[in-house]
């Protein structure tokens, strides 16, 4: 089982969302988390509702800020964010280039929404496969 941290500028949005899909979808393969460099202060409304229409529920989930969480607890970081991360020590960081949704209509939420659910069936797919 791998632990991955998702990462993104306000973990209001992306990392939000690959949490929730590596939560519902690869559970057998990964444990998820997610954080923001600067969390903001809620989750962006639409992403509730585009996540709704893939069945999946945000609920109790809450912007967090990276510092919350210990790199080294970790197998994998993906970085959405578009800055470099520090202060991760010695576990891996690969990038993702998703474009940030917010100030966006529905259908570029929906687009961000499905880039990323490509992107995390993808390394499910890889953990599954022995890497």
């Amino acid at each position: 089982m791998k632990r991955v941290l998702f990462v993104c500028l306000g973990n209001s949005c992306r990392s939000q969302m690959a949490e929730a899909f590596a939560r519902r979808l690869c559970f057998d393969v990964m444990e998820a988390a997610s954080a923001g460099l600067m969390p903001a202060s809620i989750i962006a409304p639409p992403v509730h509702e585009v996540m709704a229409e893939k069945g999946i529920e945000l609920g109790e989930h809450f912007p967090k800020p990276l510092e919350w969480m210990k790199p080294a607890d970790f197998d994998l970081i993906v970085n959405m964010s578009g800055f470099p991360l520090t202060e991760v020590g010695a576990t891996p960081v690969v990038e993702w280039t998703v474009e940030d949704p917010i100030g966006g209509n529905l259908k570029k939420f929906r687009r961000v929404r499905d880039q990323i659910e490509e992107h995390v069936l993808k390394l499910a797919a890889r953990f599954r496969n022995g890497a």
